[in-house]
Parts: structure tokens; sequence; C-alpha cells
């Protein structure tokens, strides 16, 4: 028996898995600044501060950092008085949502795979 693989549709696929990624991190970049769950004063922290970070792509990895000094303090503590005037539902813990078992649990994965049916074309 002889397999052959097909170059190009390999190279299709994996440049499809790495847009798909990159497309997802932002969706879930622009799902959680839409939801408002981040602490908001002056804005700095969620409009400036945090990105897709994007450096580990080629080994199927993106993270959302955030760089503001106080984003770790703020995360670790909802127990905080959390202003809302801006962003209603702001508190800590701000990704837990898109844990497994959050109310987002499955937001990464179906993004993915509906992202990645539109890049092969299916």
């Amino acid at each position: 028996m002889e397999i052959k693989f097909n170059d190009n549709t390999l190279n299709k696929l994996a440049n499809a898995q790495l847009k798909s990624l990159a497309k997802t991190g932002e969706a879930v970049l622009t799902d959680l600044v839409q939801s408002g769950t981040m602490p908001f004063d002056t804005g700095e922290m969620q409009n400036n501060r945090t990105f897709v970070d994007m450096s580990n792509i080629n080994k199927g990895e993106v993270s959302i950092r955030t760089t503001a000094p106080q984003a770790r303090r703020l995360y670790y503590h909802p127990e905080y008085n959390f202003q809302t005037g801006k962003n209603a539902n702001a508190g800590g813990r701000w990704f837990d949502p898109f844990l497994a078992d959050g109310k987002k649990g499955k937001f990464v994965q179906e993004t993915f795979a509906e992202l990645m049916r539109r890049e092969i074309g299916g």
C-alpha cells in the first residue's frame, strides 16, 4: 500500500489553522471587551494594555495579555468594589467565563471550528 500526501492541501490546512487561531484570539478579546467585565477606570488597561500575543502562534498558542501593573491584583480580587459606570459587569476574574465550566466554556472551540471551516471553504 502506498500513501501519497498532497503538499498543497497540507500547506493550505496549516495556513488555515494559523489564521483561524489568530482570529480566535481576536474574537475572545473582542467578546471580553464587549461583555464589559474588565475593570474600567480610564480605559487604559482594557483598551491599550490588553492584546492578543501571537509570539507562539507557530506552536499553536495565542494568549491574551494585559501589561497594566494593576491587572494581576484586580483579576485575583473579585471581592473589590469595582466601578460599573463604564463597564456594567466589571469585576475580577474576567476570563473565568471562557474556562471549560464557564458560561462561555465552548466559545473558543466553537469559534475556532467555525473560522477553520470558513478558511478551508467548507
